[in-house]
């Protein structure tokens, strides 16, 4: 099942809710903040983006600043990372979409048109 992390107060993730009903998509919204992406779903989605891991982060939040993660992360193993990301639903950029061939985060429609739905 397509799963979405989203956090209610996201407008980005209202806008990716609504483009999923919209085309009768079916999926569990999960909310990221309570409940964040396990390890394995952080490693898939590590995968979609060829290892790059500053693209996983809301980078623009207030936990990545105050954890002064912009300093930290290049010196951080993969492991460090999954950890904390799956520990801390705040540092995640969302909404965070996973499925069994399907992986994005962040929604720009033009982008989730070429999933495949």
């Amino acid at each position: 099942m397509l799963r979405v992390y989203s956090y209610k107060g996201c407008d980005s993730c209202r806008k990716a809710l609504k483009w999923l009903r919209e085309r009768d998509v079916e999926f569990e919204n999960l909310a990221i903040r309570e409940t964040p992406p396990n390890k394995e779903e952080l490693e898939a989605m590590l995968g979609r983006y060829e290892g790059n891991l500053k693209k996983l982060f809301n980078v623009s939040g207030q936990d990545y600043r105050s954890l002064g993660l912009k300093d930290k992360l290049p010196d951080m193993t993969k492991q460090e990372v999954i950890s904390l990301l799956s520990s801390n639903g705040n540092l995640i950029k969302r909404p965070f979409l996973i499925g069994e061939k399907i992986a994005s985060v962040g929604f720009k429609p033009d982008v989730w048109d070429s999933l495949g739905f």
